[in-house]
């Protein structure tokens, strides 16, 4: 059996089609991997059946031509609707629901030969950046500090599929990006991951958060695999009136890592205040590398950056106001035990109160007040034009040439489980100050490890698009990937 922490998509792709193991083994090898890892609590609902089944299946369509995908271990986040198996957005309100139907997303994937090993852990509803808001409790990040044995957030809310990658339980993940839900975990564990144009995946299937702002996309070990899960992951679908009608070009093939005459734009407005010095020196390593590289350097300037994280705090949680208002216990989910005499706001009343979490219920009491008769235009319109402007400020650099921009990832490395949960949430927002700008205009963005700090912590680089060129952020990407050269592990000890 191929050791799982050397492999990658690609090379277990080329294994595969080769004969040289079968996906009933290389299943197994993950099944077996995931029942050792319960400490970091990232797989929230095993299926071997079903991997087994449709590890058998990959095995009777095996040939040279087969996809890509063909007899691939994957995990999927919570969120995704698989038919049969439990889908509860990592909250309670949705305890016991089993989908009659499958997400388009999972659809195509598992038309493409994928193993779904399980359903992965998640923040409730998506809402959450370290993963400590999960109805399962929280996901545990794979690397640790050094010697210091504190659990460290795996990020959020793609914390259980970040895990899983980075601790070599499944081949890659799928995640979901409403503010930097897949970037954000990809950087705290040494990943890569890929948030797509808006519109470049369906939503259908996936329980929505703020459905202008979400997007789902992969989670992978490095740039090839991202290029090959995300290649399985989009196209057009008509049950999304979101999901653009446009080609989906061959992400793999666009991985030349020639990226000589690209021009890459630094924004100064993401230069903090504060920020630490292993930030600023991984920032300014990986603007020489891309100039090493071939690459143009040039300064840019969004001047709207610094509004996008209060505009997000205001959006967000009004669309997540309204998407979660249909849970009341009327149809599916949890249902709250009524004295007598109690009606049917009693039940809205005791049902949210016991099924929601405290930070979904926190956003969903500001959204309401935002969308509320006195304060719409004074928060939710102008934080639309809010965001009407920053994704302007994108459009003028790339229609001044540039190629896409090179930000941190996150402010840090990540931190412990606990050390943010219970302080000002305002701190936990604070995590998102990087990425929230990708999702408010809709653009692509990538995660990509580039180094350490000083404890031993991987620490990532964001490449941000021109809406639809994936190919290009992802070769861009990828030789970013070459030049950084990012091959540390996480020491086991689950």
């Amino acid at each position: 059996m191929a050791d799982l922490s050397k492999l990658t998509i690609a090379a277990a792709r080329d294994a595969l089609r080769k004969g040289e193991m079968t996906s009933v083994e290389l299943t197994e090898g993950y099944l077996a991997a995931i029942d050792t890892a319960d400490a970091l609590n990232a797989f929230v609902h095993k299926t071997p059946e079903i991997a087994m089944a449709q590890a058998r299946a990959a095995d009777a369509r095996r040939a040279p031509d087969a996809p890509s995908l063909n007899g691939i271990p994957l995990g999927i986040k919570d969120l995704f609707c698989t038919k049969g198996v439990p889908s509860q957005a990592a909250s309670n309100i949705l305890e016991g629901f089993k989908p009659e139907y499958e997400s388009t997303v999972t659809t195509q994937l598992f038309g493409a030969g994928a193993v779904m090993l399980g359903k992965l852990n998640m923040d409730e509803f998506a809402m959450g950046s370290s993963n400590e808001t999960s109805c399962y409790g929280n996901a545990v990040n794979p690397w640790k500090r050094g010697n210091d044995d504190t659990a460290l957030t795996p990020g959020g809310s793609s914390g259980g599929s970040a895990a899983a990658v980075a601790a070599d339980l499944c081949l890659g993940a799928t995640g979901t990006d409403t503010g930097g839900s897949i970037r954000q975990p990809a950087a705290f564990v040494g990943i890569t991951g890929i948030k797509p144009t808006y519109g470049r995946v369906s939503r259908w299937g996936i329980v929505a958060f703020a459905s202008s702002l979400d997007q789902a996309g992969p989670m992978t070990k490095d740039v090839r695999d991202a290029a090959i899960l995300l290649q399985a992951m989009a196209g057009h679908d008509p049950k999304d009136s979101t999901s653009a009608d446009i080609p989906v070009p061959d992400f793999e093939a666009a991985l030349t890592g020639d990226i000589r005459g690209k021009t890459i734009g630094i924004p100064k407005e993401y230069r903090m205040d504060g920020m630490p010095a292993e930030i600023e020196k991984l920032w300014a390593d990986g603007t020489a590398m891309l100039r090493d590289a071939g690459a143009k350097i040039v300064d840019i300037s969004l001047p709207h950056t610094k509004y996008a994280l209060p505009a997000y705090y205001v959006i967000a949680p009004a669309e997540a106001s309204s998407n979660l208002a249909r849970y009341d216990g009327v149809r599916f989910g949890h249902r709250a035990k009524l004295a007598q005499g109690d009606g049917i706001t009693e039940m809205y009343e005791k049902t949210r109160a016991e099924g929601f979490g405290k930070e979904v219920q926190r956003r969903v009491m500001v959204g309401t007040y935002v969308l509320s008769a006195g304060f719409y235009d004074a928060y939710y319109n102008r934080a639309r034009k809010v965001r009407a402007l920053i994704k302007r400020d994108f459009d003028r650099v790339f229609e001044a040439g540039v190629d896409a921009t090179l930000t941190p990832a996150t402010p840090s490395a990540a931190f412990g489980l606990g050390e943010m949960a219970n302080a000002d949430p305002i701190q936990m927002y604070l995590n998102d100050v990087f990425t929230v700008t990708v999702n408010l205009a809709g653009l692509p963005g990538i995660a990509v490890p580039t180094g350490t700090d000083a404890k031993g912590l991987p620490l990532g680089l964001q490449l941000i698009g021109r809406p639809w060129e994936e190919g290009d952020l992802l070769n861009i990407a990828y030789s970013l990937e070459r030049a950084a050269h990012f091959v540390a592990k996480p020491a086991r000890w689950w």
